[in-house]
């Protein structure tokens, strides 16, 4: 055997974790034979990414990039941060996040290849994580705000706001850079989790041996407390503490956000 094709290249890159052009050359030096080529790749030290697949990847890089209007958030993430940190790493996935945000989610794929060939560079479990995109709808504006830690990002927001400045809009991402809400409004929080939360309430405030008659006043009150942990609109500034963000917002609107986290 001696001719292979782009499949052939594909199963021996899934079956070994070896980058394309390391299948590609396997296949070449022995005759598009695939078992004398995997052999060849374990020999040249090139088929080690696949055993890693197991490996605990919770670090890594989240990058920002903005074209047009347009916002992307990329996550990549590897084992170590000395990884995580690195050139090549951070390089490659900023270079993702740019191609998402001129192209859409789908594009991230176009660098499936580069991130194989970087998890034999740096012998680490390295995958894409979440990738978010986020083009600014009419009328609105859309900004961002990048965590960084030891020269890398570790976490990222984006915010669309709409009938607000841009200012504002990067002023209500820090916020939930620090905040970290999970919804938006009260809306998106599902009924089940607000129902289990109510009746634990409950319990806890009728083990207090509160007054049956108070009972309701009490579990509303608690139950707004548990809101203002998880909804953006009903927390406190972070800046100051005596407004809420929809009063910050004031007559704009904050119409969607994202939150990416390494790690989370």
């Amino acid at each position: 055997m001696s001719e292979f094709t782009a499949k052939d290249v594909q199963a021996l890159r899934q079956a070994t974790g070896a980058g394309m052009m390391d299948a590609k050359k396997a296949l070449q030096e022995n005759g598009g034979d695939r078992e004398a080529a995997t052999k060849w790749l374990r020999e040249k030290g090139l088929a080690k990414a696949g055993a890693r697949e197991d490996r605990d990847n919770s670090q890594g890089t989240v990058a920002v990039s903005t074209v047009d209007g347009v916002s992307a958030i990329v996550e990549l993430k590897c084992e170590t941060d000395f990884v995580a940190k690195s050139d090549q790493f951070s390089n490659l996935v900023q270079e993702i996040a740019t191609i998402v945000a001129i192209e859409g989610e789908d594009a991230a794929s176009k660098k499936s290849d580069a991130i194989d060939d970087l998890k034999v560079v740096l012998k680490e479990n390295i995958d894409l994580g979440r990738v978010v995109r986020i083009a600014a709808a009419d009328g609105a504006v859309v900004d961002t705000y990048v965590h960084r830690q030891d020269g890398r990002g570790v976490l990222a927001v984006a915010v669309e706001l709409q009938g607000g400045s841009v200012d504002l809009a990067h002023d209500i991402a820090v916020h939930i850079a620090f905040a970290k809400p999970a919804y938006l409004n009260r809306d998106e929080v599902p009924a089940d989790e607000v129902a289990t939360e109510r009746e634990t309430l409950v319990g806890i405030t009728k083990a207090e041996g509160k007054p049956e008659a108070a009972l309701d006043k009490i579990v509303e009150g608690r139950l707004t407390g548990w809101f203002k942990e998880r909804v953006l609109l009903e927390q406190n500034y972070v800046k100051d503490e005596k407004q809420t963000i929809a009063a910050l917002v004031g007559d704009a609107s904050i119409t969607r956000f994202a939150l990416v986290s390494i790690g989370s």
